[in-house]
């Protein structure tokens, strides 16, 4: 067994605190960026022109579109060198229980109010003739693979539309109804199963979890930069038009991952990377990003957790400015804006860094590159290493074994050592790791193993010499000894 524990010296958690700068959108109903969706119209197009970002969804008389149901703000500020003030800080979103029990009465009595609506429509044949196969009546509905009325996972479904228009049940029945229309006329069920091929696999993935279970899905707008998979994503309509389905295809294969069951996750923690991104000078992708904006918010409703924005340019600032008067209050509790120095240290707040990709300041890799001696079912370690300070970590051996471990301090600039101290006074200290010297440019991650056959204390020293805090990342393994080896 392993123990471990921190000197007096461990300096507190890192303080994250959301920053500004931002720019393109994600993806559902609250996911952001770009500016106000027009309102709804017919349904879909054969090609896609910047005067026609609405047509992907069906008329619905009750959208109360605002720009705050496109875009969202942070919850904590901090100031910045920038003449443009970051947005004000607010209370976080809580996300609301989908439990039956913890609504309250008026909006148990909706939502069956919902469901007793849904059934006079299939029963008198009325409101979903749209769906009908050969003239015959239309006997079920279904959505997300979910068949509405006929499986308990039916409230949690119902529970998106009524909380997307405020628990106001003509609105939420129309919505529904919207979806469903629009459903059928993009031929979801057909799209699920197409080839659309892997060209943008590292413009949108799926990776890991949050804190609290939700899939943390990564949109990297910066892999835009390639002039090549720009050109054979958003050149003309047709090319925009696939870049949407396909952008369709993998929300729907997500959604259906979720559990809708009373008190499963059934929402997404999104995080839109705006490193090296092209901005909104881009015409062709302004103009698919709103077409999917206006799309998703119509379709997808409550889908989002979190919105986390990262690697924040400073232009996206006055443009947040801009536009936050005319957002919600909901709307701006469900969004996180954090500059490139913040980054690491604001996801690690809602995402273990075991989850966090490396690129971003984590401890996960890529499984198709390599097979790591880690995985994110291990857990790390975070610790605080304060400005000229040295921090020593101290893990108790209590067993003979080899010993695995990786580190990695943000950014570097810091010089690492490791020994091994027997518990035994008469016998020396081992040096594993002399004192080196870490730059920014040096590997992120580094991985060390030794063979202990005493007990004793294994020492991990960071000595930050810089004026600023750093965050070490460690965890380890204690793999038993084989009778060969002891």
């Amino acid at each position: 067994m392993a123990d471990t524990h921190h000197p007096s010296t461990t300096a507190s958690p890192p303080d994250v605190l959301a920053e500004p700068p931002h720019s393109p959108p994600p993806e559902t109903q609250e996911t952001p960026s770009s500016p106000p969706p027009p309102p709804p119209s017919p349904p879909l197009p054969t090609s896609l022109s910047e005067n026609e970002t609405t047509l992907l969804s069906p008329p619905s008389t009750t959208t109360t579109t605002t720009i705050g149901d496109v875009i969202e703000q942070p919850e904590n500020t901090t100031t910045t060198t920038t003449t443009i003030k970051p947005p004000e800080s607010m209370a976080s979103f809580k996300e609301e229980s989908n439990q039956i029990k913890d609504l309250s009465p008026s909006q148990q009595k909706t939502l069956q109010d919902f469901k007793t609506l849904i059934q006079d429509s299939l029963t008198n044949n009325k409101d979903f003739t749209f769906l009908q196969k050969s003239n015959e009546p239309v006997s079920e509905i279904s959505i997300w693979g979910i068949p509405i009325l006929k499986d308990d996972r039916t409230d949690v479904v119902l529970l998106k539309f009524l909380r997307a228009r405020d628990f106001k049940l003509k609105e939420a029945f129309t919505m529904l109804k919207d979806t469903l229309q629009w459903r059928k006329t993009f031929d979801i069920e057909s799209l699920i199963q197409e080839n659309l091929g892997d060209d943008l696999e590292k413009v949108v993935f799926n990776h890991g979890y949050d804190k609290e279970g939700h899939p943390v899905c990564y949109n990297v707008y910066g892999e835009f930069q390639n002039k090549e998979l720009y050109q054979t994503t958003f050149s003309d309509n047709e090319k925009r038009l696939k870049f949407l389905r396909w952008r369709i295809q993998f929300l729907e294969k997500s959604i259906r991952k979720l559990d809708f069951r009373s008190g499963g996750v059934n929402t997404i923690f999104q995080i839109s990377d705006l490193k090296n991104s092209p901005g909104p000078a881009k015409r062709e992708l302004r103009i698919a990003t709103r077409q999917a904006l206006q799309l998703l918010q119509d379709n997808y409703p409550e889908f989002v957790a979190k919105q986390v924005f990262i690697n924040c340019p400073w232009w996206y600032l006055a443009f947040y400015t801009m536009i936050s008067p005319f957002m919600t209050q909901r709307t701006k509790s469900k969004f996180v804006f954090a500059s490139t120095a913040r980054t690491p240290e604001t996801l690690f707040k809602y995402v273990n860094p075991e989850h966090v990709p490396i690129q971003y300041g984590g401890l996960s890799v890529d499984y198709c590159d390599c097979n790591p001696e880690f995985t994110i079912d291990d857990p790390a370690s975070v610790v605080s290493v304060k400005p000229a300070t040295k921090q020593t970590v101290e893990i108790i051996v209590n067993e003979k074994c080899l010993f695995v471990w990786e580190l990695r301090v943000v950014g570097w600039e810091v010089s690492y050592s490791a020994e091994f101290v027997p518990n035994n006074e008469s016998h020396y200290a081992i040096i594993i790791q002399k004192g080196r010297k870490m730059s920014p440019t040096d590997e992120p991650v580094l991985s060390h193993s030794f063979k202990i056959t005493e007990l004793g204390k294994i020492l991990l020293t960071i000595d930050n010499p810089t004026s600023k805090k750093k965050t070490l990342l460690y965890r380890f393994k204690v793999c038993p000894l084989s009778e060969e080896n002891n």
